[in-house]
């Protein structure tokens, strides 16, 4: 039952983030919105880590599951990938190498610094 109202509270947060985004006609997706406010919260001390922690970590592990859909939802567009989709593999390919090099890249430069730091 906490797991469920865990979840909940996650999608409550979400929602709330749609609504405003729909609301005042913002331009950030309501989710990302969603996710401010969840930090806000979080940073503020109005919720706690261990109201959400159960439910965030079971929608995590269970990440994969909501890709299906919009990977099955490709296959409409098929047409699109005909062609060039051999270019749309090669960028898609690239441009994930690039982002987790300069992920890691990024991750040890701030470890390095905390490391000074301290």
């Amino acid at each position: 039952m906490k797991l469920i109202i865990q979840i909940a509270l996650l999608f409550g947060l979400y929602y709330i983030g749609t609504w405003i985004q729909q609301y005042f006609n913002l331009f950030i997706p309501g989710s990302v919105i969603g996710l401010i406010l969840m930090f806000i919260l979080l940073t503020t001390g109005l919720l706690k880590a261990n109201w959400i922690e159960k439910g965030a970590r079971f929608m995590i592990t269970h990440l994969v599951l909501f890709f299906i859909p919009a990977t099955v939802g490709l296959l409409n567009y098929y047409y699109l990938f005909k062609g060039k989709g051999i270019l749309l593999i090669v960028i898609t390919f690239v441009s994930t190498i690039i982002v987790m090099i300069s992920s890691g890249k990024t991750s040890q430069m701030l470890a390095k610094r905390r490391d000074v730091s301290e």
